[in-house]
């Protein structure tokens, strides 16, 4: 009884030194090396601010597509992503003796993924190469040859930059520093994409107001310039960012992190393990509900200025830059207002300013709303978009805790939902587009995804959230 009484005391001991340790130490990565990990994401951000936001409008308006071949070509490129992100999650969590995981197993891949990317994408924003008079089917198989590629180097990147920071640091504050400065570095980079088609279209100054087969210079440059300015941030990344663990801690400061580990922390779990966690598939239909939110607003959004506002074409890329610049501005407060209200209630909040951005849409109209108010839109989509993308991101770090050999799987796991999630949205909004001439309320058709699928996916998180109110992120089910 005195030994265990000894033991307890031992161990109550080193678990008050082991977290004072951890308050007293604020950053285990330098600022040199944080904001270079940053910028490991911006050739999938430029890429996927074109994919997302223009491959639709590209696809109806410049290559002349139908709705179906349209949106099926999205639906194969988010399949290949989500079939892509598992996999390769799965691959960069695995021990390999691989010569070229000998680079650091989530920077192989990360290299690999770069390679694909920058080496198929631009082809998504040409005309078909020798085949531009073929039928729309034959077209197809060359779009998607190129989709398919585009998808698994993006998804090489994505889960392989994003396994890395709970590789990188065991501190949960600098973890959502992380996220906050890659997000920032999302937005910048969906900046550079919107000023950089703003000022083409301004310069194009033909007299045709809306986008079509006139413009496919513009979008082929705008893609070219995308790839080559995101390339040299990935070498930046590449040079400066060394795959170790714990990196830059001196030696009293490692042995408490992994006292703690092995003392206080959760149990580590395998990949298998997190299918009997409950909160792994709440936080994933929180995520998916997330991207859900976020990619459909972008990718409707200039469809709804083009077609039910019927405004000019310069305004498809300056509302998406607002959207933008208004969530880059409110990253940089996301870390305090996080450590004030905590993720859950950050969240809540994010999810209130999205269902006020649909609403507003849902009751604008009018030559005010279209010169003033739509302005004030984008801002609270730019805000909750960047609120609820950072904290989603943060609780499934919170959920990964110490696990972070198996990391790479649930991000990729979370993204294989929100891949094929989007996918099937916009194939569903695809097939029931009404023709726009067919009635006077047929135009207002993307007013009405901005309102109600971007608005439900909103109500989807919240429903999510609930479930976790009550709950210590990150707790186990085997935890008493």
């Amino acid at each position: 009884l005195q030994l265990t009484r000894k033991n307890s005391k031992m161990a109550d001991s080193v678990t008050v030194n082991i977290v004072s340790n951890r308050e007293s130490v604020k950053h285990v990565l330098s600022l040199g090396v944080r904001l270079a990990y940053s910028v490991g994401h911006v050739l999938n951000d430029l890429c996927a601010s074109m994919w997302f936001t223009y491959l639709l409008m590209f696809q109806h308006s410049v290559l002349q597509f139908t709705n179906y071949i349209a949106g099926n070509l999205m639906l194969l490129g988010q399949v290949a992503d989500a079939i892509a992100t598992p996999f390769v999650g799965y691959e960069s969590d695995r021990q390999n003796n691989l010569w070229l995981c000998k680079y650091g197993r989530r920077k192989a891949w990360h290299l690999f993924g770069t390679i694909c990317v920058a080496g198929s994408f631009p082809f998504l924003f040409m005309e078909c190469i020798n085949c531009s008079n073929s039928s729309q089917n034959a077209q197809f198989v060359y779009y998607g040859a190129f989709i398919v590629i585009f998808q698994f180097g993006w998804a090489s990147v994505q889960v392989s930059h994003l396994s890395l920071i709970t590789d990188l640091t065991p501190i949960s504050s600098e973890r959502v520093e992380l996220n906050s400065l890659r997000y920032a570095m999302t937005v910048m980079s969906n900046i550079c994409a919107y000023s950089t088609l703003w000022v083409l279209l301004g310069i194009a100054n033909d007299e045709e107001k809306h986008i079509g087969p006139q413009d496919l210079s513009i979008f082929r440059n705008v893609a070219l310039f995308m790839v080559g300015i995101g390339l040299v941030f990935s070498t930046l990344f590449h040079v400066f960012v060394k795959e170790r663990d714990h990196q830059n801690f001196a030696s009293r400061e490692q042995y408490a992190i992994n006292e703690a580990s092995d003392a206080i922390e959760k149990p580590h779990l395998r990949w298998k393990d997190w299918f009997r966690q409950p909160q792994f598939y709440m936080i994933a239909v929180l995520y998916m509900a997330t991207r859900l939110y976020v990619n459909l607003s972008q990718i409707y959004m200039p469809l709804y200025i083009q077609d039910s506002l019927e405004l000019h074409k310069a305004k498809i890329a300056i509302i998406p830059l607002v959207i933008y610049v208004s969530g880059f501005l409110s990253s940089f407060f996301m870390k305090f207002l996080n450590s004030v209200l905590g993720n859950k209630i950050t969240y809540f909040l994010g999810c209130l300013l999205a269902l006020s951005a649909s609403t507003w849409i849902y009751y604008g109209k009018g030559s005010t709303y279209c010169e003033y108010e739509l302005y004030a839109v984008a801002v609270l989509i730019g805000i909750a978009g960047s609120t609820l993308l950072i904290i989603s991101l943060a609780i499934t770090s919170d959920l990964i805790a110490n696990s972070t050999s198996s990391c790479a799987f649930v991000f990729g796991s979370m993204s294989f939902v929100d891949k094929l999630a989007n996918g099937i949205a916009v194939v569903i909004i695809q097939d029931i587009h009404p023709c726009l001439t067919c009635c006077t309320e047929c135009k207002f058709y993307y007013k009405y995804v901005l309102v109600y699928a971007c608005g439900g996916a909103v109500l989807l998180g919240l429903i999510a959230l609930s479930f976790l109110l009550t709950q210590s992120i990150g707790e186990r089910r085997n935890e008493g």
